[in-house]
């Protein structure tokens, strides 16, 4: 699970935002980049055309995505917060959703039947990126969490024995949080490190042009239908977790991994 959640609506923005949707501005760049990482396998030659993850991860279909739209929240507990369509700039008659969860497959044979969910959204509960591994062929429930944003870390979440006499269990978490184990060290702002790899002429951090090639074959079908009103877009309220019929897709595939096991 590769995360990216917005707790703030357009902040004016709207002229920009309602041309480039969630996901042309978060799934189809940022999102992608993370997957690459995390998916990224031993190369046979040490060339880049030949460690670009994306040539394997076949077009998004309508079955395996959610997409949402926030709507106003009066909740006398937080700032009242207007729907997208009631935002200055936004047209009445707007198809771009604020909210999308993506199933993606790899046909490669080390990721084959392991699903990637990509989630990014506005107008949510919090504002964090992260990435969730789960480890479902082990004894006990691991899972592996990599934070990106607001701190970088990274932690094991386990399942363990409490000490005693009792057979307890409880949740562990070996953490390794960057605010916290490099307390003398700065860490530089993500666009800082941009503008200086610019500066230097260096390409690490920066996208080639086939890598954007592989990401709009795999989005552009969805795109095409959302612009065609053949994906509907569900509701949910500015402040929470996004569309419940997020959650079903996700325990769809719960529910596959545990009858498969």
């Amino acid at each position: 699970m590769i995360s990216f959640k917005e707790d703030f609506g357009n902040q004016g923005r709207a002229w920009y935002f309602d041309k480039s949707g969630i996901i042309r501005d978060v799934m189809q760049n940022h999102l992608m980049q993370i997957l690459t990482l995390v998916a990224m396998e031993h190369p046979c030659r040490m060339e880049a055309k030949d460690m670009n993850i994306l040539k394997s991860i076949a077009p998004v279909t309508i079955d395996d995505v959610v997409l949402g739209r926030y709507v106003g929240n009066p909740h006398p507990h937080r700032e009242a917060a207007v729907g997208y369509l009631d935002e200055d700039g936004i047209p009445k008659d707007s198809v771009t959703p604020t909210y999308a969860l993506a199933v993606l497959h790899l046909t490669n044979g080390h990721w084959l039947r392991v699903p990637f969910f990509l989630r990014c959204g506005r107008g949510l509960d919090e504002h964090k990126a992260e990435v969730r591994i789960q480890f479902r062929e082990v004894p006990g429930d691991i899972e592996l969490v990599m934070g990106v944003h607001p701190n970088g870390a990274m932690y094991y979440k386990m399942i363990t024995t409490t000490p005693g006499m009792g057979f307890g269990v409880d949740e562990t978490e070996l953490d390794v949080t960057h605010n916290d184990h490099c307390k003398s060290i700065r860490v530089p702002d993500a666009y800082e490190c941009v503008f200086l790899e610019a500066i230097n002429g260096s390409q690490i951090n920066f996208a080639r042009c086939d890598e954007l090639d592989y990401a709009s074959k795999i989005f552009t079908p969805l795109w095409e239908k959302i612009e065609n009103k053949e994906i509907k877009l569900s509701p949910y309220l500015f402040g929470s977790e996004g569309p419940e019929e997020a959650d079903h897709l996700i325990q769809k595939y719960k529910q596959r991994s545990i009858i498969r096991d």
